[in-house]
């Protein structure tokens, strides 16, 4: 077994061992779905984010729902705005803080603290649909538990770039010849408790706030995909998305984020699945197509296969980087320990 699936394994361990203790005791009404918002200094768009999260528990109240709001690192009123809200609420909302930095740290944490038989996750940014509930409850009432399920993102302000959205009619299954990258999006991510603890953590390598900037829902699914869980995209299970990001330059911004995380990727799951590099051929190819005039990833928003192409290359360099430097690091411990035995 190597270093990567050993530590997946014990990843899995752990989450199934705290997944196991937060469950909620035989006298307490079941806990059907947790919802888990992750923030940072956005106490105004979290205000938004919860209203429709109450509103959706309102709508569909025989599906008993919780909220653990995760403040990974506030410095503005978030935390006083979460404990206001938790002390009206009809809603049990449970507000942890998580020091490490990282959206994937933070959402390990929302995960190891959710009572919940369905786990949901949901930005900061983003407003769900009243009937979410409704939506959700029906599509796991056919009985499958191992599935990873997405719903549709739409965007919450119409001046706002058509980006980090996912409006597709058709209900679909991730296959190896579709790039897993916002197959489903992390904002709007659900999977059964049991899902989680065969998965195991988050990669704290990844996602906002950490070295490799994004992608940690992406690793998510390609993990799933290689044990067999399917990945599933629904149409509806609707969220708003208020992502504000209204010129091509924010745009692109995010976009570069993304491309630097998949490059990571293309490396940490060199082995495990190969497949993924032939999305980075198509890329290329698709490159060089567009200096005789092919079509560019995104013709609306003018989005060039060029800049996907540098980061994938920059994000392997860099996930190359972090795995030598823990190796190293790991030498080093070795190194020093064997020096303390040797003074003994």
């Amino acid at each position: 077994m190597d270093t990567e699936l050993h530590q997946t394994a014990q990843h899995s361990f752990k989450m199934a061992r705290a997944l196991s203790t937060v469950a909620p005791p035989a006298s307490e009404e079941p806990v059907h779905a947790s919802f888990i918002v992750c923030t940072r200094n956005r106490a105004a768009a979290l205000a938004a984010c919860i209203r429709s999260i109450e509103a959706a528990c309102h709508f569909h109240p025989s599906f008993t729902s919780e909220l653990v709001v995760v403040d990974n690192g506030s410095t503005d009123s978030t935390p006083e705005y979460v404990t206001s809200v938790a002390a009206d609420s009809d809603v049990a909302i449970t507000l942890l803080v998580e020091a490490r930095p990282g959206l994937a740290a933070a959402r390990n944490a929302g995960l190891e603290r959710a009572r919940g038989g369905i786990v949901i996750f949901i930005d900061d940014d983003c407003e769900v649909h009243r009937g979410y509930l409704r939506d959700l409850e029906r599509h796991y009432a056919t009985g499958e538990r191992l599935v990873i399920r997405g719903g549709r993102v739409d965007l919450g302000n119409p001046n706002d770039l058509p980006f980090t959205v996912k409006r597709s009619a058709a209900r679909a299954r991730l296959t190896r010849d579709v790039h897993p990258g916002g197959f489903v999006l992390g904002c709007n991510m659900t999977m059964h408790r049991e899902v989680a603890a065969r998965i195991g953590h988050f990669d704290e390598r990844l996602g906002a706030g950490a070295p490799l900037r994004a992608a940690e829902d992406t690793d998510y699914l390609i993990r799933a995909f290689q044990l067999s869980v399917p990945v599933e995209y629904v149409p509806d299970m609707t969220v708003f998305h208020h992502h504000g990001r209204s010129s091509r330059q924010d745009v692109e911004r995010l976009h570069r984020n993304y491309s630097l995380g998949n490059g990571g990727l293309y490396v940490k799951h060199i082995r495990c699945a190969p497949w993924l590099l032939r999305h980075f051929c198509w890329t290329v190819r698709s490159a060089c197509k567009e200096l005789f005039g092919g079509p560019r990833f995104d013709p609306e928003l003018h989005l060039s296969h060029w800049p996907i192409v540098f980061m994938n290359l920059l994000g392997a360099v860099a996930f190359a980087g972090l795995l030598l430097t823990k190796r190293l690091r790991r030498r080093d411990m070795r190194q020093d320990k064997q020096a303390t035995l040797q003074l003994r």
